[in-house]
């Protein structure tokens, strides 16, 4: 899934409410979120990609999408952005509908990925994990001290799971000379907000540390409608779900958190 509901206020005036950066073509000749889908689309492992975005911009996304002959699994529409965790959720339940064992990657569509073949075989290594049930995050490797981001401090290597190891703890963005002393400690990874799971288990959490956002994804989903090429989720349902990122919700909190670094 992409995560693609951002409202253009960090790049103004360039990016704007009704045209952020998601969809220019700011670092690439095609837009971020064509590029965000090209990193993948090559592979066979990858299905059809669901995409979320917010209601203005829905017929941006259906567009883009045909002019590059991409046929979605499904365009979801939030009335309301309740951030990423309930986002991921929505894409759990509609996508579990028809395969209880969907395994979800979580992209967000406005980065900047130099070396996407390192972020493929990223995913290669996590995939195992989530076969024994981790939720899975990437962890950027740091060339600078940077305060603008948080970061991941990676715990023990996983067993028999080459290149992932268990999170040992997340760290706010940091003040500079921390970002230094992660920087020489050498353990930490910049937390790329990328995530890889099986849906059941990421729903399985999230009932655990928010069930007020399953409950309000359950009834959005449920009382959705399709929409022309959209699936448009209810407003009132959604609308109850408190607004929590998914590290916020379930990465800080589950035992069964781990990273991939990957310097990409």
């Amino acid at each position: 899934m992409v995560l693609a509901g951002g409202t253009g206020t960090r790049l103004w005036p360039v990016s704007r409410t009704l045209s952020p950066k998601q969809f220019m073509p700011l670092a690439a000749s095609k837009s971020m979120l064509l590029e965000t889908l090209g990193r993948v689309s090559a592979s066979p492992r990858f299905h059809a990609p669901l995409i979320v975005c917010n209601d203005a911009h829905r017929f941006i996304v259906a567009e883009q999408m045909r002019e590059q002959d991409i046929r979605p699994e499904a365009i979801v529409v939030e009335p309301v952005g309740r951030n990423t965790a309930a986002a991921a959720a929505a894409a759990a339940l509609i996508l579990g509908q028809n395969d209880p064992d969907a395994v979800l990657l979580v992209l967000p569509a406005d980065h900047v990925i130099r070396y996407p073949g390192k972020l493929r075989k990223a995913i290669e290594a996590g995939i195992g994990a989530v076969g024994s049930g981790k939720l899975v995050t990437f962890g950027v490797t740091p060339e600078r001290p940077e305060t603008g981001y948080g970061y991941i401090r990676r715990g023990p290597a996983l067993k028999a799971r080459r290149g992932c190891f268990a999170v040992e703890r997340f760290v706010e963005k940091p003040e500079a000379q921390a970002a230094k002393r992660f920087l020489e400690d050498g353990g930490y990874d910049l937390n790329s907000g990328i995530f890889l799971f099986g849906a059941a288990r990421y729903l399985e959490e999230l009932e655990r540390f928010e069930p007020e956002i399953l409950t309000a994804c359950r009834k959005a989903v449920k009382h959705g409608r399709k929409d022309l090429d959209f699936f448009r989720l209810d407003h009132d349902a959604l609308a109850c779900a408190p607004a929590l990122s998914i590290d916020y919700a379930v990465m800080e909190h589950t035992r069964a958190a781990a990273v991939v670094p990957v310097a990409m």
